[in-house]
């Protein structure tokens, strides 16, 4: 089978360089006995496959070398002690790498049938991005209906899935974008009130709309140059939830609004996960999400779709971040 590799990060290249990939030809893996071998139609692409590339964000002991984190696809093989599943159903999946390939291995409880309604590309756009919202938003960061959510980065995938959701809460959404077409499209999908950080003051914006007592929630992946204004836009009993640190994680401040506020500062990644803990979220999804999925609510919104051999081109317009939703992958013919 076909997969596309990187090579190692080579010392002294310019900051943000990213290395070269290429086409390679591997054997097709044999899955183990609670693994089934996906047939990838779509993967989907994510920040955290940039950072894989650049060698900051290896994968966890025995899962692929590769990059890819979700994908749609057909069951090609299952393993001696899977019965969820049999040979040629269509699922999606979360993987714990190895997407970017024309088969890819992963838990038999990753997989999630394609909800009804949605095509094989949508079906590819769920997986990494749903489950990483429902697990900061809603689980960790608690979410409820009638409180204040402020989602930075409301035009990336993340961002279009968070503001879906929270709206669905019955939330009211403040948001960050680095455009007025970015603005635009938030808003359209429900967003309250967004904010172009290149030209508004958003923490005073959060202040002036809030009346001055800040937001319940804040769904972070910004990092350093937010984590103050964050910190100061927090209502009392207020929640920080980090899941990315896109300007460093490493900054001077003063936390005293911490004990303040009496805030509650917390964040997860999702790929570190153990298998059992994977499993939950995938089910607790299946029952609260497809549904709406399956009523045409809170879809995917796909920004553009490459041929695997394009992935250098995907992976450039991930960095420009002039994307609105998701940079899909066709995997297969």
């Amino acid at each position: 089978m076909h997969v596309i590799a990187h090579e190692a990060p080579t010392p002294g290249l310019p900051p943000g360089t990213l290395p070269a990939t290429r086409l390679i030809e591997i054997d097709s893996p044999k899955p183990t006995a609670e693994q089934v071998l996906i047939k990838v139609e779509y993967a989907g692409v994510n920040r955290p496959d940039l950072l894989q590339r650049k060698g900051l964000y290896p994968p966890p002991p025995g899962a692929s070398p590769y990059m890819g984190l979700e994908v749609s696809g057909t069951i090609a093989s299952v393993g001696a002690g899977v019965t969820q599943w049999k040979v040629g159903d269509r699922v999606c999946a979360l993987t714990p790498g190895g997407g970017y390939a024309e088969e890819v291995l992963t838990h038999a409880g990753h997989c999630m049938p394609i909800p009804g309604g949605l095509s094989m590309l949508q079906a590819a756009a769920l997986p990494e991005t749903y489950l990483t919202v429902w697990a900061n938003l809603i689980e960790r960061g608690a979410l409820k209906s009638g409180e204040t959510v402020l989602i930075h980065g409301g035009s990336s995938g993340i961002g279009v899935t968070a503001i879906q959701m929270a709206k669905w809460m019955q939330a009211t959404v403040f948001t960050t974008v680095g455009s007025d077409e970015k603005a635009r499209a938030c808003a359209e999908l429900g967003a309250d009130v967004v904010m172009n950080y290149r030209t508004d003051d958003w923490a005073n914006v959060v202040k002036e709309k809030t009346a001055g007592q800040g937001v319940n929630l804040i769904l972070d992946m910004v990092g350093a140059a937010y984590m103050e204004r964050n910190l100061r836009s927090l209502a009392l009993e207020g929640r920080l939830v980090q899941i990315a640190f896109l300007t460093g994680s490493k900054t001077e401040i003063d936390w005293t609004p911490l004990m303040i506020k009496r805030l509650t500062f917390t964040g997860s990644t999702l790929r570190a996960r153990s298998d059992e803990q994977k499993s939950r979220l995938v089910a607790a999804l299946q029952q609260t999400i497809w549904p709406q999925l399956a009523k045409g609510a809170l879809l995917p919104k796909i920004h553009s779709v490459f041929p695997l051999t394009e992935i250098d081109q995907a992976h450039a317009l991930m960095e420009s971040s002039a994307h609105v939703g998701k940079i899909m992958l066709k995997v297969s013919p």
